[in-house]
């Protein structure tokens, strides 16, 4: 699911946890998990909204959290910031953290 300012606030609405990956087309690192994020989509759908957010298209997103590095992975829930992953990292890594806030 692409992540854009017009339905940030109501993805993040729903009673369910959210995994954002912020990402760009030029990131290498980002190339790398885009496989994973694309597979724990499939694997938790029902249970959780796993978008993606191009942080060349949507900047004020990017700002409005701060994001520096890229990927940068954010968890949240209940509208809040739970976690996050910075860098490239194994599909468990990301998949732990997603199970910690459902």
């Amino acid at each position: 699911m692409e992540i854009t300012s017009q339905n940030f606030n109501e993805v993040i609405a729903q009673d369910k946890p959210v995994m954002l990956d912020f990402w760009a087309t030029w990131c290498g690192p980002c190339k790398k998990i885009a496989p994973l994020v694309e597979e724990l989509a499939a694997e938790y759908e029902g249970r959780a909204i796993i978008g993606k957010v191009n942080v060349e298209d949507e900047d004020d997103l990017a700002s409005q959290f701060g994001i520096r590095n890229i990927p940068t992975v954010l968890y949240i829930k209940n509208g809040t910031v739970v976690d996050k992953q910075v860098g490239a990292c194994p599909k468990s890594e990301l998949e732990d953290k997603l199970k910690a806030i459902l």
